[in-house]
């Protein structure tokens, strides 16, 4: 009988090492991962397959993230790309052939191998933030407030998309979930890419589903901006832990870069002179904040770490309190902002 391309997947990933080291050979495996550049097997160390997990649902064996583009996806989307296959049908009977299974012509309605989720172009991010609407009065701000952030100030790139695709994989039905989109921009202020979270319709939670949050385009050294910076800037992962900080320092320019790897690679302003960094209490983000300490101090840029005294500023809002926060925070920055950056919030 012939297999459809779920059980064709999960046959793969049931030898997900073993599809590793014969279709992305240039990586390694470290850990649970295999790690190597990008789907097409570039070497590097971008893109991680999680090689043991269950069969389906979140944390599956077989399923790939490709951390500089936000791209993600199943062992036959390895198989495709590594081997530019094209047709359904062409990638199907190299995945029989791996696991010495007979050819079999794909079943009716397959003609080309759908696309995993969409990271999409810088181009298709433009659209997508250009379709979605202010986000006052939105389910977006009812999740801000659940979260504590209560200061909206200068958060023009975050927008509110009452109907955004959602797809969990490649072979599922698309569904649509409201979402906050927060445009990705380049330290000129061009939009590069977008980050969506699918938020459940009453805004007391993320939505529920697998992956709430995605990412598309172009992201390494660019990130989600609020307010411009000059010659003092504070950068973190997380939207909603930047905002947190905005709440006890108003007028201070924050980034949020998305992810660890992308906070340790944002590119500086020409101007820039001092850069606190808002550190998540984790591996990840130690190692952020440590390249990001030395590519700072390289480019003569005073580089200030912030930590949280939870897991993030967010956790900290939530469970301390603002005040809490507030005081937290004014003894770790430099003497002169507190007075810069503080006083509105005092």
């Amino acid at each position: 009988m012939a297999l459809d391309a779920a059980e064709l997947a999960h046959r793969l990933a049931r030898d997900a090492e073993a599809v590793c080291r014969h279709y992305l050979s240039n990586g390694r495996r470290e850990g649970h991962y295999w790690l190597v550049g990008d789907v097409r097997n570039t070497p590097g160390r971008s893109l991680f397959v999680r090689l043991k997990g269950p069969e389906s649902g979140k944390g599956a064996a077989g399923k790939w993230t490709d951390a500089a583009t936000g791209d993600h996806g199943d062992l036959l989307d390895v198989i495709r790309e590594s081997c530019g296959l094209v047709e359904f049908r062409d990638v199907a009977n190299e995945a029989r052939h791996f696991l010495s299974l007979p050819k079999s012509e794909p079943e009716p309605g397959h003609g080309r191998l759908p696309s995993s989720a969409p990271a999409g172009s810088p181009e298709s991010a433009r659209r997508l933030f250009a379709m979605a609407q202010p986000i006052s009065g939105t389910v977006v701000e009812a999740y801000l407030r659940k979260r504590g952030i209560t200061a909206l100030h200068g958060t023009a790139s975050l927008r509110f998309h009452p109907r955004c695709y959602y797809r969990p994989d490649a072979w599922s039905p698309t569904e649509t979930w409201p979402a906050m989109i927060a445009a990705v921009t380049d330290p000129g202020g061009k939009i590069t890419g977008a980050h969506r979270t699918w938020l459940d319709p009453s805004g007391r939670d993320k939505a529920a589903i697998d992956t709430p949050r995605r990412a598309m385009g172009a992201l390494l050294g660019n990130a989600v901006r609020f307010d411009v910076a000059r010659d003092v800037l504070a950068a973190g992962e997380g939207i909603e832990t930047m905002l947190s900080l905005r709440c006890v320092m108003p007028t201070m320019p924050m980034v949020a870069a998305l992810s660890a790897a992308h906070l340790a690679a944002i590119l500086f302003p020409a101007t820039l002179r001092r850069l606190y960094i808002a550190r998540d209490d984790d591996p990840a983000g130690d190692g952020a904040m440590a390249s990001l300490i030395d590519r700072a101090n390289e480019a003569g840029i005073e580089a200030i770490a912030l930590s949280p005294r939870l897991g993030d500023f967010n956790e900290d809002l939530r469970t301390l309190g603002i005040d809490a926060l507030r005081a937290a925070v004014r003894v770790q920055i430099a003497p002169e902002d507190v007075a810069r950056f503080m006083e509105l919030a005092a």
